[in-house]
């Protein structure tokens, strides 16, 4: 009986993610979830006009005198480690801590750990403090897991570390081990622009402040961005109007024009 449940809890979820993302986008500006971002440089700006722009309230200090405060009082926590200096490491250490103590949700980013054996271990060494997700790419994947990014391979590391995965590429797969989702949107100009998967997993973050299944948050969260990137690429004339652009779409975007657009199988 037990499998028979998870199993029509599979079909309907999978199919219903396009809803699941336009209802979880009117969750998200009805209660304007605070995400507390540890995120790289570069990407700090961007990040927040990102979550500014689609409901969220972000917040970025490092200090290790009040980090965690601000995550103990925050709907979700942003681990990305696109700049692993010694501030944002330690920022990270207190900052999960804080989360795993508060029980306040949590997404690794585990940038460039295929580049680094220190920065592979430290993300290896951030799993054992369970994050409800994480989001990266196919290098990344495989630094981490130790397999090739097959579906099969993205289950067996998401029910090994009871988290939900989300694969970015030109198709994103996320998976909890039990329930799988491909979604197709997206656009080449969000490869153009610095910081885009950094905004994508805050927005993941954003999503697990309203939604406790993760599966369902990683899946909203990269449909949302999907489909904005799409509609911004039709306005756009390059990368710089392309990255204005993608703030606005995510400030009007509805849920018909996201169900309407969204491509998951």
């Amino acid at each position: 009986m037990r499998h028979s449940e998870a199993g029509t809890r599979d079909g309907l979820a999978r199919n219903d993610v396009p809803q699941i993302a336009a209802a979880l986008l009117d969750r998200l500006r009805a209660r304007s979830p605070r995400v507390h971002c540890i995120t790289n440089a570069v990407a700090q700006n961007f990040t927040a006009n990102v979550l500014l722009a689609s409901g969220a309230v972000p917040s970025m200090t490092l200090s290790v005198e009040e980090i965690g405060a601000f995550v103990a009082g925050a709907d979700a926590l942003l681990v990305n480690l696109g700049t692993f200096d010694r501030e944002r490491r330690e920022a990270t250490g207190i900052a999960v801590k804080a989360a795993v103590r508060e029980n306040v949700p949590w997404i690794l980013d585990p940038v460039f750990i295929d580049r680094t054996p220190s920065r592979a271990a430290f993300a290896r060494a951030l799993i054992e403090n369970a994050p409800k997700a994480v989001r990266l790419n196919a290098a990344e994947f495989a630094a981490l897991s130790g397999s090739e990014p097959t579906r099969g391979a993205l289950a067996a590391y998401a029910r090994a570390t009871k988290t939900a995965i989300g694969l970015s590429g030109e198709t994103d797969w996320v998976s909890d081990g039990e329930r799988f989702a491909a979604i197709a949107n997206g656009h080449a100009l969000m490869a153009k622009v610095t910081a885009m998967g950094c905004a994508a997993s805050a927005l993941v973050a954003a999503c697990l402040g309203v939604e406790p299944d993760a599966w369902r948050a990683t899946a909203a969260a990269l449909t949302i961005i999907g489909v904005a990137g799409e509609l911004a690429a039709a306005k756009a004339e390059g990368p710089g109007s392309f990255a204005v652009a993608i703030l606005d779409t995510l400030h009007n975007l509805d849920g018909p024009a996201l169900v309407a657009r969204a491509q998951v199988s």
